[in-house]
């Protein structure tokens, strides 16, 4: 499959968050105008902005897409929504407990600002729970604007995050 090279972050703390991640890999292997290239290790993290909630489970995903990144954005919602997970953009609340978060961080080389879509993801660049899967399925990548991933997760050396075993 001919596409674009894409990284999606998958993160719950609500239920049971490893078995949602792992559902919502399934899902993301569903999809039909993407691939699933590589799955990163679940990841137990700290809360960032809102502490008084459970730890989340984290991961990051590469794709191959081929539509287009509006499309392949709006297909991770609808996966989203399956879970339980509400989306209110009007009033949304930032580090919010969730069942599932699916963040396209990257979308090929694309940079966008738009009121919809924002690549690179905003704040990735500061976020273990962002970096270090990223870093284990893709080390030698670079963030378009923000520099290599390995450099970027030294910065993020006091964040408390926890690789967990299968």
């Amino acid at each position: 499959m001919a596409g674009v090279r894409c990284f999606v972050a998958l993160g719950a703390n609500l239920g049971d968050p490893v078995a949602t991640v792992r559902a919502a890999m399934a899902a993301l292997r569903e999809l039909p105008q993407a691939k699933l290239v590589a799955a990163s290790s679940l990841y137990r993290t700290a809360p960032v902005g809102l502490t008084h909630q459970p730890d989340f489970i984290n991961a990051v995903v590469e794709m191959c897409a081929v539509s287009p990144a509006p499309t392949f954005l709006a297909e991770l919602f609808a996966i989203e929504a399956r879970f339980g997970r509400q989306r209110d953009f009007a009033t949304p609340v930032p580090n919010a407990p969730r069942t599932l978060d699916l963040d396209l961080l990257l979308y090929g080389d694309l940079i966008s600002d738009d009121a919809q879509l924002i690549l690179p993801h905003p704040r990735m660049h500061q976020r273990a729970f962002v970096l270090a899967p990223l870093a284990e399925i893709a080390p030698q990548l670079v963030i378009p604007g923000l520099g290599a991933v390995s450099d970027l997760l030294a910065q993020c050396a006091d964040q408390r995050i926890e690789r967990l075993h299968p």
